[in-house]
């Protein structure tokens, strides 16, 4: 019993200093962007869609929730100006249904969706420019079509391809 008090004790106290240490000195966030004092503004171009299959409802559903993720995990302000501190533009580029991931009883049983987006940030007041690609994979049953599984998936894959484009710009980990 005395031993289970001192652990729970020593627990407690090593729970408190790693709370305060984490919160007090004010550099470690695993929530917010970021982002130099001296960034105001941003500017985020339409996506654009070069795949070779076009899903005609990505490119505008990803621009608006890239936006919206931008709006609210940052303190930016945006803009349409080509003076923006920040300049944000992307390409969806790979748009492939085609791969069999997974083979039961001689047939498929999973077919994945891979899709790829380029983007180039334009630091303006840095003069510097940033290009990366961030590339997802969504796998679906074999037993769907494309257009069934596409609509299962669209969240997801606007959910996730946002945020690796958001944590390529904006976080430093």
């Amino acid at each position: 019993m005395y031993f289970k008090k001192v652990l729970f004790t020593r627990f407690s106290i090593m729970a408190i200093l790693a709370s305060t240490l984490l919160t007090s000195c004010g550099i470690y966030s695993f929530r917010d962007a970021v982002i130099p004092e001296n960034i105001k503004t941003v500017k985020i171009g339409f996506i654009e869609n070069k795949a070779r299959y076009v899903n005609p409802q990505l490119a505008p559903m990803l621009t608006d929730k890239l936006q919206q993720k931008i709006m609210s995990g940052t303190k930016l302000s945006r803009t349409n100006s080509d003076e923006a501190h920040y300049q944000i533009y992307a390409t969806i580029t790979n748009y492939d249904p085609s791969q069999t991931v997974g083979v039961s009883a001689q047939q498929a049983s999973t077919n994945r969706l891979t899709v790829t987006v380029h983007v180039l940030l334009k630091k303006t007041l840095e003069n510097k420019e940033q290009e990366f690609d961030v590339t997802r994979n969504f796998d679906f049953s074999a037993n769907l079509t494309l257009q069934a599984a596409e609509s299962q998936l669209m969240d997801d894959i606007l959910r996730n391809i946002t945020d690796d484009i958001f944590n390529q710009i904006f976080s430093n980990w």
